[in-house]
């Protein structure tokens, strides 16, 4: 699973091609940051709903609700965003929801999946597949499944939903009770992908704010 440290990457990344040179500053590259982190904290209440992570916090639904209450603040005499983030708050919030969504969101979605409409529909979906173009088939993709996504835990082809899906992090390494000795976990790059993420997202933010800077 890609660890805060590469979402975080991807959003810094997002902001720094979205923002123009005006707005895009360190208060811009923390409210991105802030916003991606949060999907990611469902993982403490793993321990209160069965299957909250990946669900409580990697619902659309989630940045769709804020995206909302952006717009009614906006609405405001004294909106709290342009507090927040200055007198551009809103594209600000805008540019942040959207790294929130598809670094803190969909790069989840890409890597092993999320529940994508929790709680209003209680399935984990994940876009596995691929898509190629063959001299023989012509163009061949896999993304648009059918059939639901087999468990892998035995129960054949059963849509993973929270009650038969945990995903195993630091916090809450495995479904109910834990030893004492269970090993914990917090991952910081798993692959040379998002080691090259982390790092060219590293290069790209701190030239753009070195250059703002001058």
């Amino acid at each position: 699973m890609p660890s805060t440290i590469v979402h975080v990457a991807l959003a810094g990344l997002l902001v720094a091609a979205l923002l123009p040179d005006e707005l895009f500053d360190r208060r811009a590259v923390a409210v991105a940051a802030g916003l991606t982190v949060l999907p990611d904290l469902d993982v403490f209440f793993g321990s209160l709903i069965a299957g909250a992570h990946r669900s409580l916090g990697h619902t659309l639904l989630f940045p769709a609700a804020l995206a909302a209450a952006v717009a009614v603040d906006l609405r405001r005499p004294e909106p709290f965003v342009h507090r927040l983030a200055g007198p551009a708050g809103g594209a600000v919030a805008a540019a942040g929801l959207f790294a929130m969504t598809a670094a803190g969101i969909g790069l989840d979605y890409v890597v092993n999946g999320v529940n994508l409409f929790w709680p209003v529909h209680d399935q984990f979906f994940a876009a596995n597949g691929r898509v190629v173009v063959s001299n023989q088939r012509g163009v061949v993709q896999t993304f648009v499944e059918l059939s639901p996504e087999p468990t892998g835990d035995g129960g054949g082809s059963q849509p993973r939903t929270t009650d038969n899906t945990h995903y195993s992090t630091g916090v809450d390494p495995q479904r109910g009770d834990e030893p004492k000795n269970v090993e914990r976990v917090f991952p910081v790059v798993r692959s040379g992908w998002q080691l090259l993420l982390v790092a060219g997202s590293s290069v790209v933010v701190t030239a753009r704010l070195w250059r703002q800077s001058r």
